[in-house]
């Protein structure tokens, strides 16, 4: 498993820098956590950007999961429709993830 640390700011002059950090995980094989807990400003292309590298890890059958997401970063996602997409629909702010409560991502 490789951990990432999602970074505080995910506005939109902040997406290629959140690029290149999902970029060196995209192809592991190995399950990838995010951890959104710093994360403290979203912008639509910051988290159109994460959607998409969770997406497209799960059709090449890669498991990428969120945990401890954020206040902003969950309303960010039900704002925007993306929660379920992320995993993050049913999460509260600071879950650190289904292996605790028996829930799937």
């Amino acid at each position: 498993m490789n951990e990432l640390s999602l970074q505080p700011d995910l506005g939109i002059e902040h997406v290629a820098d959140l690029r290149s950090s999902l970029a060196t995980q995209f192809e592991n094989a190995e399950p990838v956590v995010l951890t959104g807990d710093r994360v403290a400003r979203v912008h639509t292309a910051g988290l159109q950007l994460l959607h998409a590298f969770v997406r497209d890890r799960a059709l090449a059958g890669r498991i990428t999961t969120i945990t401890l997401p954020s206040a902003a970063l969950i309303d960010a996602a039900n704002v925007l429709a993306l929660a379920e997409g992320l995993g993050l629909a049913s999460q509260p702010a600071g879950f650190d993830g289904p292996e605790n409560n028996g829930d799937s991502v």
